[in-house]
């Protein structure tokens, strides 16, 4: 299926750090602007305890977690959305993605240059978002004009379709976001096929300094960026950029170690890829055997035949019926026999809705 997530930003906020933590790519960090032109690409697993526990039960020859691919997308500025900084460029790459991950500064290094002069993250919040919307609004001013002589013909869709993007081009032009808005499947594959950034889910990641890691921290900045994101539900995660970096260079027993010493029970950037996994509406269903133990991501409220279709395309056409056992059924039981004996193991047909952790094996015949 594909998962990417675009890290944005203003320049100097620690996108690329926080890139080199998450999946060990080596992308250039430094002290300056615009150090990343291209976008630098590469995937995290989703860590996944209960496939975990699977993999310690079954001692496969092979484990497969579902990935999530990150995408290091240069900074933004002011006036992005007119070209500044090379801003359409990298505006583009970030109509490529599913989810968006802002990076917003928290830390005070004086070291580390900012481009607006001083740490200020409100500001720098609204700096990003404004941009974005900018964007949008002049596609839609486009998209708008063609659609309006479609619609002058009598195409009824055009005419629908005409509607709804004139109330999101107002709602931008008038709030500057539709984060938290509806949509139905329509609107937004609509949405999605003219790049509309703005439409896309949000995670808004503070990089911090160690001492503001704790929970119960807090300042200033902290709850303002809380403040505007609690009211369009966006999942704020605080990390130290630096210390996540320094953490994914560790074995994992070094990694528990220095977690400990930090008060921490696991990353946050292990958080963040599950974070958005989860906003997108993703689940994971499990294969498991001597062979192989793996997890595979489908979108919830998927049925038996399309979750088969992941595996082999084979597996959706010609289904017949999904051997299930859930997940916490499973360990009850301690074994797929013990599960049959005990009756926790079902025989689902193809209106069966997968759950979230079902470990299935698929009967099929073409």
């Amino acid at each position: 299926m594909g998962l990417k997530c675009g890290i944005v930003g203003l320049p100097n906020v620690g996108k690329s750090t926080i890139f080199n933590a998450i999946t060990s790519g080596g992308a250039e960090a430094s002290n300056y602007p615009f150090c990343t032109i291209e976008p630098n690409i590469g995937i995290k697993p989703v860590k996944d305890k209960r496939l975990e526990k699977l993999r310690d039960i079954f001692s496969p020859d092979k484990f497969t977690p579902t990935y999530v691919e990150f995408v290091d997308i240069a900074g933004l500025v002011k006036g992005a959305s007119t070209g500044e900084g090379l801003g359409n460029k990298f505006l583009s790459h970030i109509r490529n993605v599913d989810l968006i991950i802002q990076v917003i500064r928290i830390f005070k290094d004086n070291s580390v240059v900012h481009v607006e002069g001083g740490i200020n993250p409100a500001r720098d919040l609204d700096i990003i978002n404004t941009e974005l919307a900018l964007s949008d609004i002049e596609i839609l001013s486009k998209h708008l004009q063609k659609l309006e002589k479609i619609a002058r013909s009598g195409d009824k869709s055009a005419a629908s379709n005409l509607d709804f993007l004139k109330k999101i081009n107002v709602q931008l032009s008038e709030t500057g976001s539709i984060i938290g808005k509806e949509f139905d499947e329509t609107e937004k594959s609509l949405l999605k096929s003219l790049g509309i950034i703005s439409a896309k889910p949000v995670v808004y990641v503070l990089n911090v300094d160690e001492d503001m890691l704790p929970e119960n921290f807090s300042n200033q900045d902290i709850k303002e960026i809380m403040s505007i994101a609690a009211p369009k539900n966006i999942p704020v995660i605080r990390l130290c950029a630096k210390l996540e970096e320094e953490l994914s260079t560790l074995g994992e027993e070094d990694r528990d170690v220095f977690l400990k010493d930090y008060g921490l029970e696991s990353s946050a950037l292990d958080f963040v890829a599950s974070v958005s996994f989860r906003l997108l509406g993703l689940i994971s269903f499990f294969t498991v055997g001597k062979q192989e133990v793996r997890a595979w991501e489908i979108k919830n409220g998927w049925k038996a035949p399309q979750a088969a279709g992941t595996i082999h395309t084979d597996f959706e056409k010609g289904f017949i019926r999904a051997e299930v056992i859930s997940y916490d059924d499973f360990i009850k039981a301690g074994s797929e026999a013990n599960a049959a004996k005990m009756g926790l193991l079902r025989l689902e047909g193809k209106d069966y809705i997968v759950k979230d952790g079902d470990i299935m094996h698929f009967r099929f015949n073409v």
